[in-house]
């Protein structure tokens, strides 16, 4: 993704880009009220691709990101699985 979008994701900016992530998360909605699973695979991949691309506008490295959060354990209830009582 950095290689491939971060010049055209750092001239739109940082805003843009996260507005362009909100549309996607209401086309994966709308693809859900319809339970069109073709469209919400496609709007989920979207999502991860708008996410990554404000991550390296960033300079954030998700997978160390990601695994310092999430070492196997809930954040939450230091639990795997996890434990939590909410959903």
């Amino acid at each position: 993704m950095k290689n491939l979008y971060l010049e055209k994701d750092s001239k739109r900016g940082t805003e843009k880009t996260v507005l362009k992530l909100m549309e996607e998360m209401g086309e994966l909605a709308e693809s859900v009220l319809l339970e069109d699973e073709e469209k919400i695979k496609e709007e989920i991949v979207d999502i991860i691709a708008w996410t990554l691309s404000i991550a390296n506008i960033l300079k954030i490295d998700v997978s160390s990101a990601f695994k310092e959060k999430y070492d196997e354990i809930c954040p939450r209830c230091s639990s795997n699985p996890c434990s939590c009582d909410s959903i």
